[in-house]
């Protein structure tokens, strides 16, 4: 999973990412798409979540470790705070079972205020008739 800024022209910012799936590095593109850079396991370039962590609060930073948040949920963390997206939430944690879907989530108040709470919805499939 991949963390992407789309501009004012609704075009994805290009980046590069190392895959989580693959540890290869990516070229992002678009939406959902990505070119495998040949021969590139590392890129000293990429931000990294050691990279981030200076300029997050130190309770999100703690709340993100604790929950062992990927990279793409650190990103997307650090946008919500520099573009003052209060309110905003980050998903945590989520798992299926019999049709639901449970997990955890930080909302994002303030940049001083963080608070962790579950959800549990239906995951219903309406098959295409």
């Amino acid at each position: 999973m991949v963390f992407s800024v789309i501009n004012d022209d609704d075009n994805v910012i290009v980046k590069f990412a190392q895959c989580n799936n693959c540890g290869i590095v990516h070229k992002i593109t678009d939406v959902c798409t990505s070119e495998i850079i040949a021969g590139k396991e590392v890129m000293s370039s990429i931000v990294t979540v050691e990279d981030m962590k200076p300029s997050m609060p130190p309770s999100l930073v703690n709340i993100l470790e604790r929950n062992n948040a990927e990279i793409s949920t650190w990103e997307l963390a650090q946008f919500i705070i520099e573009q003052k997206q209060w309110g905003s939430i980050v998903v945590l944690t989520q798992e299926e079972d019999a049709g639901q879907r449970q997990g955890k989530y930080v909302r994002i108040m303030s940049d001083t205020f963080f608070k962790v709470e579950t959800f549990t919805r239906d995951e219903v499939v309406v098959p295409n008739t």
